[in-house]
């Protein structure tokens, strides 16, 4: 999971992260907003998911330190601060391709499933952003089946 999140974030348009300080249309700020905002869905933050989102800001936008301290900040106020998710999955709809929005989509399954634990509530998020972002029911399924291949049933929560 971590490889192709980082992977991802290289891959990302926009500015560098620990320069972008105008969140409104930053890409890199919205999915990193849109990962704490599933990591708190489900009501508990932890440790792992924390630090997979650290590393993979580390090694996907060279941040390390105080600048990382500074982006996750910035992406937890950003969550914090909007009224809903449109203002993040605008941002990544207009700066992504279909194939990137179904990546970030997968990414979010993986995300979800680090803690070997699926909530009602993280599926709900995943399922909302992917229609924000215009990524079909079968697409988000697909994703969601590759992030957990146990997940056999193909059936949604």
């Amino acid at each position: 999971m971590l490889d192709r999140l980082i992977s991802f974030l290289q891959r990302m348009p926009g500015p560098p992260a620990a320069r972008s300080e105008h969140h409104e249309d930053d890409p890199r700020l919205a999915a990193a907003a849109l990962l704490v905002h599933l990591m708190d869905a489900d009501g508990v933050r932890l440790d792992v998911e924390r630090e997979k989102l650290a590393e993979a800001l580390t090694r996907g936008y060279g941040l390390e330190g105080r600048d990382l301290q500074k982006f996750i900040a910035r992406a937890e106020t950003a969550e914090r601060e909007s009224v809903d998710l449109y203002a993040f999955t605008s941002v990544l709809k207009r700066h992504l391709d279909e194939q990137a929005r179904i990546e970030f989509i997968g990414i979010m399954w993986e995300m979800v499933f680090a803690d070997g634990d699926l909530s009602e509530l993280e599926d709900n998020v995943v399922w909302r952003v992917a229609e924000l972002i215009g990524v079909d029911r079968r697409d988000r399924i697909a994703m969601r089946q590759r992030a957990n291949p146990d997940d056999s049933t193909g059936t949604e929560h």
